[in-house]
């Protein structure tokens, strides 16, 4: 490969990259808008924000079709902090109807 063909092949894979993160953006703000009718229906059942056998399922699904390149540990990672993330927008909607500051 000489170095032009390197350069091309380097921005080809960023415009890709770049087209993915956009998509992983929009995904998880699709994710997180959902979340918002979950913290809802929680409310009325009087359930925690934190369910960590419903956390374990989600990382179980996640990993158990991984094809990978990524090994289960970094989709078990990754999948922590979306979740930490979800856990926080349900807190932030409770603590609102509680009355209470951000």
């Amino acid at each position: 490969m000489t170095p032009a063909e390197a350069e091309r092949l380097l921005a080809e894979c960023r415009r890709k990259i770049d087209a993915i993160d956009d998509q992983l953006r929009e995904l998880l703000n699709r994710r997180a808008g959902i979340v918002d009718d979950v913290v809802r229906a929680k409310e009325v059942l009087a359930m925690p924000v934190y369910e960590p056998k419903r956390e374990d399922e989600v990382i179980r699904r996640a990993t158990t079709a991984n094809p990978g390149p990524l090994g289960d540990d970094a989709i078990r990672n990754i999948f922590e902090i979306i979740m930490r993330e979800m856990r926080l927008i349900q807190q932030v909607y409770l603590d609102r109807q509680q009355g209470k500051p951000k």
